[in-house]
């Protein structure tokens, strides 16, 4: 495919959209190495148009559902809409274990949604080390909003603050108590707070409990009231309510100095996530095809040598292999 890719015909018909290309660009960035950071290094200049948007929470509380909602939603305006759904890893073959079109069976079928899946692949924070780049290749082909749904993992699912403008964190009426509310760390990174599943007994109380939180929460982003707001996806109630408040803040991003200090500290996010997989990923893969990891695997198992000296030896090794 490298040949194709290439091509400025391929590459022309990128960037107009075409659902097969925009396929083939996916799998290309997933495989990452040279011809990911080449394709990537060509699509950067034509990004930073996209709103990109976190639906976040802890699990169960319909996310999946809801993102399907939204994705029909702006894309019935006439917007084309990318999701990125992060999935749980396979331990066995390391690819995404839900699948993104058994949980968005009818979002996928809309000629104006492109659905992904990506695995975290043991990365923690409830996003993949690829979503940054999957966002990236959206932004720039033209897509907007994307749409980005972590992996569903609770408290420590914030990672998702440092690659979207708009984090929703999702919660649901029966899904903790006051005081966990009031301590969770995802629901301070939010921009919006959405209670799904509204039908369900306890969302007065769940609904005054994010309000109080809202007030406190609202002070740290002046001139946006961070608002509560409730849905039923299965049914669509409260769906356009919630995409007119993301758009809304959107518009308060543009119009004051937060988009830049955004893009600046995703920037930043972006850069991290490079060097870790270029000073983790890539010495793991050579310690993997070598044998090296299995042999001092084995020696940390069997109490010859502890973790820390494994991966100093990984680590070493690697050094040497780029003073060649």
């Amino acid at each position: 495919m490298s040949h194709t890719v290439d091509s400025p015909e391929w590459f022309d018909a990128l960037l107009s959209g075409q659902k097969a290309r925009m396929g083939e660009a996916l799998s290309v960035v997933e495989g990452a190495g040279d011809a990911a950071r080449a394709l990537l290094s060509r699509l950067h200049p034509h990004s930073g148009r996209a709103q990109i948007i976190g639906i976040t929470g802890a699990p169960g509380a319909g996310k999946s559902t809801l993102v399907n909602a939204l994705a029909i939603h702006f894309a019935s305006s006439g917007r084309r809409v990318g999701v990125i759904a992060v999935d749980p890893s396979s331990p066995f073959t390391g690819g995404a274990v839900l699948g993104d079109r058994v949980r968005m069976s009818r979002a996928s079928g809309h000629e104006n949604v492109f659905i992904r899946s990506a695995a975290t692949r043991g990365c923690l924070g409830g996003v993949a080390r690829t979503t940054y780049d999957f966002a990236r290749v959206f932004d720039a082909v033209g897509y907007d909003p994307v749409i980005v749904e972590t992996v569903g993992i609770g408290q420590s699912e914030v990672d998702v603050w440092r690659i979207a403008h708009t984090p929703v964190v999702v919660e649901a009426p029966a899904l903790g108590d006051a005081v966990q509310a009031m301590k969770a760390g995802v629901l301070e990174i939010a921009s919006i707070l959405c209670i799904n599943k509204a039908d369900l007994p306890g969302v007065d109380a769940k609904l005054v409990q994010l309000r109080e939180l809202s007030e406190r929460a609202s002070v740290h982003s002046p001139g946006w009231k961070i608002p509560v707001l409730t849905t039923i996806a299965q049914t669509g109630n409260g769906v356009a309510e919630l995409a007119d408040a993301i758009l809304a803040h959107g518009a308060y991003l543009r119009t004051t100095d937060r988009l830049r200090v955004l893009e600046h500290e995703r920037a930043i996010a972006e850069i991290r996530a490079c060097l870790q997989a270029a000073f983790v990923d890539v010495p793991l893969q050579r310690a993997t095809r070598s044998g090296a990891l299995e042999r001092l695997a084995d020696a940390v198992a069997a109490r010859r040598m502890n973790a820390a000296d494994a991966a100093r030896a990984v680590e070493t090794e690697f050094v040497a292999s780029l003073a060649k």
